[in-house]
């Protein structure tokens, strides 16, 4: 078993004294002097579903004035398997209207977040959202977060009960404690504190954060090997097997600091599902009480599951999750992947019903956005009643689970306002290409991602039309930091954020996300960013064998 760590993390302490994540949250709450909340507090509604966030744009502004800062919360919902009725969609973009800054913002793990929420209007959101039968429970801090999974039904008959197991998972996995209900819809305060005795997370919680994916292959869309645990279906003859388990994806890491890394997760076996669900779920919580029990605690940069695997190494990290399994994982089964992709535009599903995947370009929906009134689009398909809403890892929207009927209505109104000519017009890059939220909102972020990144791709789609390679379905992906919310280090072409205006530029990921890429050059521009790529580029035209990625080119001949 784990021995007891010294010197502990700060936050630690914050989360053992917290009365089930309570803090003082209702005393942060009803101080109208400030715009935040206290610092310990800080970290606590973060496993409520939010963070304390201010606009850096308006930064020195406010500090000329003598003015604090101008802090709002971020609330991130629960959804997994990224799934919204059309009923809660209309709530969503009310809400987002009454209380956000109106931007509906899809994130790179299949939920949406609302920015901009002023103190005051957390509660209100809260709450209108739980009337639609919505939480924020655990989507952010030191537990199980949302957990995704395949998005499209097109990907295999067996859709619907994949993504059963994602929604099952993430309540199987939510934290006992009722401090969520008590601070933000007042309910009343539990008598008997037995009633949220919580073995799995204690009173301690997990080390870092934690991830769960799930896939159908060959389309590897959840990105599998970037979770701290992936799981990946097994199907034969239409027949769920069971499931691959993998463990100890990450892909954050810390500038200039060695003892961070980013890691692909590592197969450790096969668990059957054929007679019953039992041993499925019991590795999954027992993967977590490793982690409790063995992740760092005195290091927050060295606390997530890779560097647990790592140190434990994979034989030992297996070894000791069969103990507390009491069976030992059956041989990993196997698999192919292909691909990482949407399937844009009208596709049937073999139940008969229609679906449509819409482009959004880095998950932002709002309206007049490159002349497309994507924001009421989404409202009117959602006021008929008649599609459901599905959100993918790559932030995209698919309206699904339209009937024949049906589909001719769906249709006018996307085309009505643009949305069918938006995406059937955007460029293969474009249509591949992912940024995290970053600037002006995200306190880590080092330069521009989501604000940038679509002038960016005009650029290079210059540079691809120079070489006559717009054709490529190239993976590319910009992080405005180190810390990986957009996958950037696992993309065929990286950007990682170092300064403003300054990426480091990496390479060579591959189709399948089953390779990270490399970094090329270091700390460079917009101007060097073009330069080098319209060097290789070149040298891909040239030289590529038959059938050739762009990643693979460049992991061959470019980056090692």
């Amino acid at each position: 078993m784990a021995t007891e760590q010294k010197n502990l993390s700060p936050v630690e302490r914050i989360k053992v004294e917290s009365d089930g994540l309570r803090g003082t949250l209702n005393e942060s709450l009803k101080d109208e002097i400030t715009g935040a909340i206290r610092e310990d507090d800080t970290n606590l509604v973060k496993f409520h579903g939010m963070y304390m966030q201010d606009d850096r744009d308006r930064r020195e502004e406010r500090a000329a004035k003598k003015l604090e800062r101008l802090y709002s919360f971020m609330i991130r919902l629960r959804l997994p398997g990224g799934f919204l009725t059309p009923q809660q969609w209309v709530a969503t973009h009310n809400i987002a209207g009454e209380n956000s800054t109106g931007v509906i913002k899809i994130t790179t793990r299949q939920t949406i977040q609302l920015h901009g929420i002023v103190k005051s209007k957390t509660r209100p959101t809260i709450k209108a959202f739980d009337q639609v039968g919505l939480d924020s429970i655990a989507a952010c801090g030191d537990v199980n977060r949302n957990v995704v999974s395949s998005a499209n039904p097109l990907e295999s008959p067996l859709h619907e009960r994949i993504y059963q197991y994602a929604d099952r998972i993430s309540e199987y996995l939510l934290p006992k404690t009722r401090g969520y209900y008590e601070v933000w819809l007042e309910d009343e305060k539990i008598i008997d504190k037995k009633e949220e005795e919580d073995p799995l997370y204690q009173d301690r919680y997990l080390p870092r954060k934690f991830k769960i994916g799930l896939v159908i292959p060959p389309n590897n869309d959840s990105d599998v090997f970037a979770q701290d645990l992936g799981l990946i279906a097994i199907i034969e003859n239409n027949e769920l097997k069971g499931f691959n388990i993998a463990v100890g994806g990450g892909l954050s890491f810390t500038h200039g600091n060695a003892e961070t890394y980013p890691r692909l997760a590592s197969i450790l076996g096969f668990v059957s599902v054929e007679e019953s669900d039992e041993k499925l779920f019991k590795a999954v919580y027992e993967v977590l009480t490793v982690q409790r029990d063995f992740g760092n605690r005195s290091d927050r940069k060295r606390a997530r599951v890779k560097y647990t695997i790592d140190a434990l190494t994979v034989d030992g990290y297996r070894k000791e999750l069969e103990s507390r399994i009491g069976f030992q994982l059956e041989e990993a089964r196997p698999y192919k992947l292909n691909s990482r992709k949407d399937h844009y535009g009208w596709a049937q599903s073999d139940t008969g019903l229609w679906h449509y995947t819409v482009f959004v370009e880095n998950g932002r929906v709002l309206d007049l956005e490159n002349g497309v009134v994507l924001k009421t689009a989404f409202l009117e398909v959602a006021q008929t009643g008649k599609a459901n809403f599905r959100f993918t890892c790559n932030q995209n929207v698919i309206l699904s689970d339209i009937t024949p009927e049906n589909k001719a209505e769906i249709e006018q109104i996307l085309a009505k306002h643009n949305v069918l000519a938006h995406t059937e017009a955007a460029s293969l890059l474009r249509k591949n290409a992912m940024a995290c939220v970053a600037l002006p909102t995200c306190p880590l972020a080092l330069a521009e991602a989501q604000r940038y990144l679509p002038e960016l791709i005009t650029k290079i789609d210059d540079v691809l039309a120079k070489h006559a390679l717009l054709d490529e379905e190239i993976i590319i992906r910009m992080t405005g930091c180190p810390n990986g919310c957009g996958r950037s280090v696992l993309s065929e072409i990286g950007f990682i954020g170092t300064a403003p205006g300054r990426y480091n530029l990496n390479l060579g990921g591959d189709m399948e996300g089953e390779r990270l890429n490399v970094l090329y050059k270091e700390n460079v521009d917009e101007a060097a960013i073009l330069q080098e790529l319209d060097t290789a580029f070149g040298l891909f035209k040239q030289n590529r064998r038959l059938g050739e990625r762009f990643g693979d080119f460049a992991y061959r001949t470019l980056v090692n």
